[in-house]
This record gives C-alpha cells, sequence and structure tokens, in this order.
C-alpha cells in the first residue's frame, strides 16, 4: 500500500463527492489542521499524521504508523467506516444510550459481507477448529464489604461463555443492588485474566435484530456500569475482546507487569460490542481507542500505563 495515494488536502472536506470511492482518508498537519467551514468528515477513518487534532478519528507521529494502521482499515473497510462513525457519536451519548448505539452498529456489522466471510471461513475448515472447551463458572465470595467475582475457566484463558456471561450479570446485579457492598473485585482465574468472547459462540444467533435484543437484556458491562465506582479490576496476562471491554468500567484498573490488552475484533470484521467501544472511549478518549481497534495492535502493560489506559502496575 502506498500511503500517498491516501493522503488528501484538508480543503476537499467539503459536503460534496470529492471523498467518494475512498476507503481510508489520510491527511498531513504540517499544512495546517483547521477543517474549513461547512466541512464534513466522511463515511470513513480519518488519519492525521502530525501531533494534535481533534476532529481526526485517529492521531500518529509517523508515516510507519499511518500506514500501518491504514492498511490494516483497507482489509476490512465498511466495518473500519462504521466504527470510526460510531467513535464519533460516543461523547455525546450517555452511557446507557453509547451502549444502545454500539449494539445497534454490531448488529449491522453482524450482517456484513466482511464479518460473513470471516464466519465462513471457520465453518469451511472445520479442521481448524477446535473441540468446545468445557463450559466455565462465576465464582462470587463475600468478606464484609468486599464482594469477589472471579471468572473461572482457565482451561480456555477465561474466555467468556454463555454461563460466565450470564454470572457476571448476576454478580454486578447484586452489587448494584446492595449499598453494603462497597468494592467488587473482578479477577480471572490462572494465567489470563480472559481471552475474550468463547469463538465457539460466533454466529450461533445469526440475525442481528435477535442478537440485539439478546445484548440490551444480558451484557454485563451494563451491569457492571451500574456497580462502576466501586469496581476494582486486576489483570494478569492476556486481556483480551469483551474481557478488556468489561475491564475498563472499572474505577480502578491495575495490570501485572506482564499483561497485554488486544482488541482484535476488526480482523473479525466487526467492531468491540460488549461494551467496549463505550468504556475505552469515556476512559482513554475516542482516537486513543480508535488507534487500538483499528490497528489490531497489543499494548504491553507499560504502553496501557502511560496511554492512562491503567491506574497502576502490580506485581
Amino acid at each position: 500500500m502506498a500511503l500517498g495515494d491516501h493522503i488528501v488536502p484538508i480543503a476537499d472536506f467539503w459536503p460534496g463527492d470529492a471523498l467518494a470511492g475512498r476507503d481510508c482518508v489520510v491527511v498531513d498537519l504540517s499544512a495546517g489542521a483547521d477543517l474549513p467551514e461547512g466541512a464534513r468528515l466522511p463515511p470513513v477513518p480519518v488519519i492525521a499524521l502530525g501531533e494534535h487534532c481533534a476532529w481526526a478519528d485517529v492521531v500518529v507521529p509517523d508515516p510507519r504508523s499511518a500506514e500501518a494502521i491504514a492498511t490494516n482499515v483497507l482489509r476490512f473497510p465498511r466495518a473500519a467506516g462504521v466504527i470510526a462513525e460510531l467513535l464519533r457519536i460516543l461523547p455525546h451519548l450517555d452511557l446507557e444510550l453509547g451502549l444502545v448505539a454500539e449494539s445497534f452498529a454490531y448488529a449491522l456489522l453482524q450482517g456484513s459481507a466482511e464479518h460473513t466471510r470471516w464466519v465462513h471461513a471457520r465453518t469451511d475448515e472445520p479442521e481448524l477448529v477446535m473441540p468446545a472447551p468445557p463450559p466455565g463458572q462465576v465464582r462470587v465470595a463475600r468478606e464484609g464489604g468486599v464482594l469477589e467475582v472471579r471468572i473461572d475457566r482457565p482451561w480456555a484463558g477465561n474466555a467468556i461463555d454463555r454461563p460466565i456471561r450470564d454470572g457476571l450479570v448476576e454478580a454486578f446485579e447484586l452489587a448494584a443492588l446492595d449499598p453494603t457492598i462497597t468494592t467488587v473485585k473482578l479477577r480471572g482465574e490462572g494465567k489470563a485474566f480472559s481471552l475474550g468472547a468463547d469463538l465457539h459462540e460466533f454466529g450461533t444467533t445469526r440475525d442481528p435484530a435477535t442478537a440485539h435484543y439478546i445484548r440490551q437484556l444480558s451484557l454485563p458491562a451494563r451491569a457492571a456500569a451500574r456497580c462502576a465506582d466501586r469496581l476494582d479490576v486486576h489483570v494478569q496476562g492476556a486481556c483480551v475482546g469483551s474481557g478488556l471491554e468489561l475491564a475498563c468500567y472499572a474505577r480502578r484498573l491495575t495490570a501485572g507487569p506482564r499483561a497485554w490488552f488486544q482488541l482484535p475484533e476488526l480482523a473479525m470484521g466487526i467492531l468491540p460490542g460488549a461494551g467496549g467501544c463505550v468504556s475505552l472511549t469515556r476512559r482513554i478518549g475516542r482516537q486513543k481507542t480508535a488507534a487500538m481497534i483499528l490497528s489490531g495492535h497489543r499494548l504491553t502493560a507499560r504502553q496501557a500505563l502511560s496511554w492512562g489506559f491503567i491506574d497502576a502496575l502490580v506485581d
């Protein structure tokens, strides 16, 4: 990919069709960062090359970083465009409406050609899909005012399946309803905090409207948000996808020195749909959130600390 092919003058950001047909736009801030009056952002990611630009979707310091993100965007352009537009909207919505908007966007991508290709690639090559591991559970214990909630499925990297999802909702709802619970500690059993959603359950609900309805009733993030002011999360090892999305609702989020963080959803033709677009935007801002989603890159614990993603490193 030639980065220069995607660099567009800021003057082209007008309500016409000058940007039509592009799946990604790069702007060079060395020529100025002010949008012209009446300008409109295109329905694709806008990557700004420079230091500061409030209106861009992602700001990167050098051409190499811009090229890496743009290359990934061009593999799944429709999903990347939906992600960029959703993240532009979220700062203007409260948390509850943000979760609704995120679920709508996720449902849209569930029915997309890009996600369908990913699903078919898995089902067409069954030898690549391992048998589903045994289900997990959520263990809950209380001591005084502290409620400990532990994801217990270490044999599957604490991948979140339906029993775990339902158990998390129950635990967080309990905490939300009981004001004598002063701290909710969320932990993962074993070497990983969570590898995210169980991929064996992807595609089990193919109708996007039904999937949206289910998320509205059973999303752990919605319950976690109700007790977020008391939520304490510590991450060890891998913290991926929906596990990361949930962790970011914490009032205090710490990590071990070997922890790492990743949002791989774009490579599936979808977006982080477990409440993560909302939680990350509120935690680190929409531009860093976009950079993490659109690049798909891992963050080390120290990088996460420098981003303000975690509050402290705790061995």
